[in-house]
Parts: structure tokens; sequence; C-alpha cells
């Protein structure tokens, strides 16, 4: 896989990742609808921020060890790769039926826009999840011939900018987003999608060579 291929396949793979609702949306949602448009956006910057931080933290954890060490790559190879197939099997088998904008807990009024940035970094930080789908995900995308840590910190950077325009949207379309995402045929065929996506990764990751 050469570079151009590399990032032409992680932007189509991230995209459709940043516009599947999870924690994150969720957090921007409720903040634009309850505390209006600025401190929303100051929540999805610290999101961003935040998916910066796993990407800085997955690459040069583990650029070193793919560079170096066949053992390191193997296992990882197939732990990422049982990893991806089973979320993605999960969300084909069963998708949710309605997407909880609450599960971003509760909105305090009255807070300053730099308290909703320092929310989103921790919403996007304490959310382990994020951390192990960097694992499995990034090391894939990583072409021969090329410095593993430098070009990992790129895609979670190329990530982050992603979500730029997906938060944006959302702020200045709260309301019909939001009901979009209340239907349960919307929320179903996003997981099955995404699901079909992780699946096909997960086996290309089992079938990658070092």
């Amino acid at each position: 896989m050469t570079v151009p291929e590399a990032l032409i396949a992680f932007c189509l793979a991230a995209g459709l990742l940043t516009i599947t609702p999870g924690l994150d949306t969720a957090l921007v949602l409720r903040t634009a609808a309850v505390e209006g448009p600025r401190k929303a956006a100051m929540a999805g910057a610290g999101v961003c921020l935040g998916t910066i931080i796993w990407a800085a933290a997955v690459a040069f954890g583990l650029g070193a060890l793919l560079e170096t060490s066949k053992l390191a790559f193997d296992v990882l190879k197939w732990a990422g790769a049982a990893y991806l197939l089973w979320l993605g099997l999960n969300l084909i088998v069963r998708p949710r039926e309605r997407f909880e904008v609450a599960a971003a807990g509760p909105v305090a009024r009255g807070v300053s826009a730099w308290d909703w940035f320092g929310r989103g970094v921790l919403n996007n930080l304490l959310n382990p999840k994020a951390g192990v789908f960097y694992v499995s995900f990034l090391p894939q995308f990583v072409p021969a011939g090329v410095p593993a840590a430098p070009f990992m910190l790129l895609l979670g950077c190329l990530h982050a900018a992603m979500a730029v325009p997906w938060f944006g949207t959302i702020i200045g379309a709260t309301r019909p987003i939001a009901g979009a995402l209340q239907k349960s045929a919307v929320v179903r065929w996003l997981d099955r999608l995404t699901g079909g996506v992780f699946v096909g990764f997960g086996v290309r990751l089992a079938l990658e060579r070092r």
C-alpha cells in the first residue's frame, strides 16, 4: 500500500467513524441545544484535542516497537484484528435502536466556554474505547518503509480535522440532526455500515504481513 492509498483508505474509514454517533457527538449536540453554538464549538475543539492526544500516545508508544519487533507486530496484528472483527460483528448483529444524547451526561448551565473545552478533552480521553480502537486501527494504515510514529500521528490529526466540519454541521443544525439520530432506522443503518467497514479492516489486518 502506497502513502496516497493509505491516506485515502484511512480518510474513508475515519470519515464514517466520525459521523457514527457516539459520546463525543452526544456532548456537542447537547451543549449546542442547551448552552448555544459557541460553547458547543469549544466542546468540539476539546474533543479534537483529545483525539490528537490519543493518536500521539499510540503513535509514539507503538511506533518504535512496530519498526523493530516482529513479535510486537504479530501480537498487535492478531489482537487488533480480533477486536475489529468483534466490534464490527456486534454492530451488524446488534445495532442500536436509538442514539441516546443523554449518554453525554448532565449539561451544567452557567459555566464558561473554556470549561466546555476542558470537558470535551476529558470526554474523549476518559473513554478507554478510543485508546483501544486507535491501537487496533492506526497501525494498519502505515505503508511499508514509512516511519510509523509520525505517520500515525498524521492520521490522528487528519481524524481530528474531519471532526471539525462534522461538529460545525451538527451545531448549525442541532434540531434536525438530533431528530434524525433519534430514528431507529438511521441509527441501525449507520451501525451496520460501520460494522461492515470494521469487519473488512479486521480481515485485512489479519492477512497483513510485516
